[in-house]
């Protein structure tokens, strides 16, 4: 029999010689603590920006350091190294746009250790999305795919193991109840974050409040609750003295006694000071120290080594401090949280605005880069489109192999990081992410005309149409469209309800025929091409003429509309079916002008501004005066030296500067048979369109912007205002990433008392999609074409910030100021449209809610040049679904998952009580829902598509009011029927198998 020592010995050589014996992903795999000490939570993270001084692919490779050193690959290598030393060395990992590139890169034999990391709960993917999304200029529809893009790709990988437990945004700019309730429907149990007003930070931690639980919408109720945390120290860095990493200075820790510089007692002595007054904000003996910082971990041996022995001095001497230390996670911290005896508090509202001091309020990148803002929220339309046609026609890789969709998908995803959609990269950076999404819309364009080709064929051996996409339609250019005499017009709309739109095509024709799908003549008009948008085209484009149109789609289908020149057109049609070219003439300058329709009325007065808007279908009159005005950015004062730049809005002055030079805005009419419009000038540089269309309830406000001057040496920020006659005091309304509603009362915050030293910057939103202002008898709102920041600042104002171009930094990491060029070198000109509508108040959720799907679904309009033979080989109108969805009810996901299943998502698009008939439960039967697709099966699985519902569970937390969250449980899907029943801003997530028929 051997003797203990031989025992020990070999045990010795088998732990030496074998693997660490794997264990089980999860809670279980948490290091234990000690319930009788300040458990210290050493967690090793980086925080990898998808973008920011550098590009993506600059950040991954370690390329261009002169800007800022950083090379993600080099930080994953290292950090893998180092966790195969210790099986209790702990390291999460976010941004998934760069751990999928790494994984691509291993062999088999490193793949499977990495598995084996994971599995035993060494490295752990906290968060998941493609990137860390904004919360503020985010759609809630991006955000969804973002996350699901990551999170699929973790599943794919690392199985269960691969399924983030936390959500973690430790640098978005501020916080939105709506990224909090989409969070708790993705099934995490806790969400923690850095960046916090420094009034609300200095409050809660002076009455422990620095964590509490979520209310995260009041529709789904428990469902939407989430456990928060806000992190303590300097954002998500280590504590001051405390960081190992290659491009610190601070001092390691030097242990050998017979050194000079033996520093253990003093680091100890340090760390344990630092600890102790940290925990002080918390409420249980648990605190979470963030180990790491941006791009950090490079040599990951430096911190892990300088870690260990930290860990073991401090440990050491726990019984006379009381403090142990342990590497752990966001997941291993908030289950030992969870476990304590606790009644937590509770948070209505969200965290908008931020300002980390008095006067530096990061309210400016709600609007910073307006173009690509635009662009990115058009490509997500683009995006939708793209999935449900390869749903509906299959892959189209084998007729080309660009025709996809993962290119947009992922570059989709990129544009969500927090340094991306906000504007606040470098020039050359947003160049770069302009880049992606334009090779990712020509790959989905190349899907779109294939598989709607392949779908209007009347049978399979007639090839699709060859279509183009004119991709500056807003500014009047589509080469389809202006050098031939007939070309058809492709209308795809995305929204499982008929829809009619009003289709603006380029030509240079004076008058035209336009044929509907069923053969019959569609009214239509030409008129010149305005000033405006000419001075943005410049010499881009000929076309001198727009033509306009109503088109009418059936849901989820497409339209074909059959456009001739009235020389082509004579010989089968009567001249009365023919366009007439409408001019614009100058409105009158001595009295008031009004245009209207049927539906809608506005009047202007004698120097062309706004005065009234009538909606005469519903009897509601709103007097309006509507002008441009500009903020002065501060440079810094005596006050402060914050500057406005791409992080934060500054004015210097509370009082914006008009610019309308109060005698005339130069009014034009242009009175169509289809569209009325009324131009103003009121800047050589800015130029607005009033727009009425025939058949529609709302009013457009088309804007032209720029080049803003700036020769004076002032940087400006630009405004729309609207000041009404509307009883709204000091109450407007904002949404939360297109979906919730927020009540925001001025000057006022939820809480914290509210310091009035910005009174216009303290009191900016972001917008995502809308804002309102209501009183007992009528609502005025406004809808967004992108993200923009609005306020109201007096009783019945709204305003909305549209443009900006500043001169100076504002010293938040950037390093530049905010001064497009653009590609003509003399500053950015900025397209956009605000709808304005006017409703009773009763009516106005219905209006709004519809008017938002409407926008970011809007249908996609595209060309053929081919006419020849149309209606024989293609069917003219054609819809994919068997009937329109309830008003309430939005097709929000529909995208092809595999060969032979499909991820659906449907949505109650109304709150609870916003509307006596939409707020109500609808039931929706998936059976033969979708003719050309057989549900042969399904399964509901959570909001971010990883987890099977029926199985997702997620911790309890007691709070004042009982425990939370609420099991969603909504009642089960099952055939033959599928019916699915929603409640009040429900998102229910199905994959369903299927086969084509």
């Amino acid at each position: 029999m051997a003797s203990t020592k031989q025992l020990a010995r070999l045990c010795l050589l088998f732990a030496v010689l074998l693997p660490v014996v794997l264990g089980e992903c999860g809670y279980q795999s948490c290091n234990p603590t000690k319930p009788d000490r300040l458990n210290v939570h050493i967690v090793p993270h980086t925080h990898d920006d998808v973008g920011w001084l550098k590009t993506v692919d600059q950040y991954f490779y370690g390329a261009n350091n002169s800007i800022q050193h950083a090379g993600v690959q080099y930080i994953i290598d290292s950090v893998v190294a180092e966790l195969d030393k210790d099986p209790k060395r702990r390291f999460i990992y976010v941004e998934m746009a760069f751990f999928d590139r790494w994984w691509r890169q291993q062999n088999d034999a490193m793949k499977e250790k990495v598995k084996g990391y994971v599995n035993d709960g060494r490295l752990e993917f906290i968060n998941g999305g493609w990137s860390m999304n904004d919360e503020a200029c985010t759609h809630y529809n991006s955000i969804i795919d973002q996350m699901t893009l990551g999170h699929r790709f973790l599943k794919d990988t690392f199985g269960k193991c691969g399924v983030p437990r936390i959500a973690w945004h430790i640098d978005p700019f501020g916080h939105s109840r709506e990224q909090a309730s989409l969070f708790a429907q993705m099934g995490f149990d806790g969400f923690y974050f850095a960046r916090l007003d420094n009034d609300d930070r200095h409050k809660r931690i002076n009455e422990s409040r620095m964590e509490a639980l979520w209310r995260g919408d009041p529709s789904l109720g428990g469902v939407a609750d989430l456990f928060f945390g806000a992190l303590f120290g300097n954002l998500y860095t280590p504590p001051p003295d405390f960081c190992f990493d290659q491009g610190c200075d601070d001092q390691p820790i030097q242990d050998d006694p017979k050194l000079f510089d033996y520093n253990v007692d003093e680091r100890v002595d340090q760390f344990i000071k630092w600890v102790t007054l940290q925990s002080l904000a918390f409420r249980t003996n648990h605190i979470m120290l963030t180990m790491g910082s941006d791009f950090q971990y490079e040599n990951a041996n430096a911190w892990y080594k300088n870690l260990d022995k930290l860990m073991k001095y401090v440990n050491a001497k726990e019984e006379s401090t009381n403090v142990y230390t342990l590497y752990s996670t966001p997941s291993c911290y908030t289950y030992n949280l969870n476990k304590a005896n606790q009644t937590w508090t509770t948070k209505e509202e969200d965290f908008f605005p931020y300002a980390d001091s008095p006067h530096s309020n990061w309210g400016g990148y709600f609007v910073s880069r307006v173009a690509f803002k635009a662009n990115e929220r058009r490509s997500n339309n683009l995006l939708q489109v793209c999935k449900q046609l390869e749903t509906l026609a299959g892959s189209q890789t084998s007729k080309d192999p660009e025709a996809e969709v993962e290119t947009l998908r992922e570059f989709m995803g990129v544009s969500q990081h927090h340094d991306s959609i906000t504007g606040t990269a470098k020039q050359h950076v947003n160049n770069d992410y302009t880049k992606r999404l334009h090779i990712g819309n020509g790959r989905c364009q190349k899907l779109v005309g294939l598989a709607l080709g392949q779908l209007m064929a009347k049978n399979q051996s007639i090839s699709g149409p060859k279509t183009e996409f004119c991709n500056y339609l807003n500014i009047s250019i589509c080469p389809a469209t202006e050098t031939v005499d007939s070309f058809t017009v492709i209308v795809y709309n995305p929204i499982a309800k008929g829809v009619s739109t009003y289709v603006q095509v380029p030509v240079n024709g004076a008058s035209y025929h336009v044929m509907g799908p069923d053969g019959s003549t569609v009214p239509n008009q030409v008129q010149a091409v305005s000033d405006a948008i000419a001075r943005v085209r410049r010499d881009r484009g000929s076309a001198k003429n727009s033509l306009f149109f109503l088109a009418t789609m059936p849901p989820l289908g497409y339209s074909t509309y059959q456009v001739t020149t009235a020389k082509q057109a004579l010989w089968r049609v009567s001249p009365e079916h023919l366009s007439k070219n409408t001019k614009a003439v100058p409105a009158s300058p001595n009295s008031d002008t009004t245009i209207s329709t049927d539906k809608m009325s506005v009047t202007f007065d004698s120097t062309g501004l706004l005065k009234s808007i009538s909606n005469t279908d519903w009897n509601v009159t709103v007097n309006v005066k509507q002008s441009f005005y500009w903020y002065n950015a501060s440079k810094g004062d005596l006050a402060s030296g914050q500057a406005s730049g791409a992080y934060i809005f500054r004015p210097n002055s509370s009082t914006p500067f008009p610019l309308f030079d109060g005698k005339s805005v130069q009014g034009k009419v242009v009175n169509g048979s289809e569209v009325i419009e009324f131009h103003q000038a009121f800047q050589p540089w800015l130029n607005q369109i009033v727009c009425l269309h025939k058949t529609k309830h709302h009013v457009d406000f088309e804007w032209v912007v720029g080049p803003i001057p700036f020769s004076d040496g002032l940087g400006r920020e630009i405004i729309t205002r609207f000041d009404t006659d509307i009883d709204s005091k000091d109450t407007f309304y904002t949404d939360a990433n297109g979906r919730q509603m927020m009540k925001r009362i001025r000057d006022h915050r939820e809480d914290y008392p509210y310091n009035n030293i910005e009174p216009v910057a303290g009191n900016y939103y972001p917008v995502n999609s809308r804002i309102f202002i209501k009183d007992s008898d009528k609502q005025f709102m406004i809808m967004t074409d992108r993200s923009e920041g609005g306020s109201s600042l007096q009783s019945g104002s709204v305003e909305l910030m549209i443009h900006r171009r500043l001169l100076h930094d504002d010293s938040k990491g950037v390093g530049e100021p905010l001064n497009e060029t653009d590609q003509f070198g003399d500053g950015l000109m900025a397209v956009g449209r605000h709808r304005v509508l006017i409703t009773r108040a009763a009516e106005g959720a219905k209006v709004h809610r519809l008017s938002g799907e409407e926008i970011y679904m809007a249908p996609w309009v595209f060309f053929s040049t081919q006419t020849t033979d149309w209606t024989k080989k293609y069917n003219p109108m054609k819809s994919f679904i068997a009937k329109n969805l309830p008003d309430n009810v939005h097709l929000l996901t529909m995208e092809l998952w595999s060969e032979t299943e499909i991820l659906f998502r449907l949505e109650h698009m109304f709150a609870i009580d916003e509307d006596p008939v939409d707020s109500q439960n609808v039931t929706v039967s998936l059976k033969g829902l979708f003719p050309m697709l057989n549900i042969t099966g399904i399964d509901e699985l959570t909001l971010s598509a990883n987890q099977e519902l029926s199985s997702a569970t997620r911790l309890q937390w007691h709070t004042k009011d009982g425990d939370t969250p609420t099991r969603f449980s909504p009642p089960p899907v099952t055939g033959p029927s599928y019916d699915v029943v929603l409640s009040a801003m429900q998102i229910r997530t199905f994959k369903a198998t299927f086969t084509r028929t």
